[in-house]
């Protein structure tokens, strides 16, 4: 095994949800920016990043959202903590605006990207999907949670991803009514606490034989 392969397989092993952070522990501005990194580079389908992630900071905020996710201490004592949002609906001036970037970023014009226009105003504006078009745009948002908690378990970042939350009320809080974007879950970043008693428990999962099958 690589020493590459062995580091990563340790660093998955090594992380888990932590239930109780260190608050005298802070993040560094640096680490903070990977992380954000982590979740603005996941992929999403067609590219579309149909999501905005929310870092905050605001101590009065942070206890409002607390009270709204159950008392959950990760909320206020975690170094960073970041809402994850997505679009209530997918139109087809979102699309434009993506295409626009994309003939910006790789210097190509924006009429050669018709073809690719035509097939997600096919699939989630015009089409059957349309309907379940919030469905589609929060499983993009798991997929930046997904990345951005492996990237923060190799840097040694501990964190947990949370659902344990009343969405609607986080809108709320946040100010996201009335806007196209609306909360799915959150992440606590930060460091573990050494009472945090999941700290040293053996992670549980079962065999890779229970969960995956190959077949020739």
């Amino acid at each position: 095994m690589s020493h590459s392969i062995k580091s990563l397989l340790e660093a998955l092993n090594w992380r888990y949800a932590v239930k109780k952070f260190d608050p005298s522990k802070p993040l560094t501005a640096e680490q903070k920016n990977a992380v954000l990194e982590s979740l603005r580079l996941s992929p999403s389908s067609y590219g579309l990043q149909p999501w905005k992630f929310i870092v905050v900071e605001n101590k009065e905020l942070l206890g409002k959202l607390r009270e709204k996710a159950f008392g959950q201490s990760q909320v206020s004592d975690s170094s960073m903590f970041v809402v994850l949002t997505h679009l209530r609906d997918m139109t087809e001036g979102y699309i434009q605006k993506y295409l626009e970037s994309i003939s910006k970023t790789r210097g190509i014009p924006v009429e050669t990207l018709a073809g690719f226009k035509a097939a997600m105003m096919g699939d989630l504006v015009t089409g059957p999907r349309h309907a379940t078009i919030q469905n589609w745009a929060a499983k993009q948002s798991y997929i930046a949670m997904g990345q951005s908690l492996a990237v923060a378990g190799m840097m040694g970042i501990d964190a947990c991803p949370m659902e344990g939350l009343n969405p609607g009320a986080f809108d709320e809080i946040l100010g996201l009514n009335g806007t196209p974007f609306m909360t799915v879950a959150a992440i606590a970043y930060g460091i573990r606490h050494p009472e945090d008693k999941l700290a040293n428990a053996k992670k549980s999962r079962f065999d890779i034989s229970e969960v995956s099958e190959i077949r020739r």
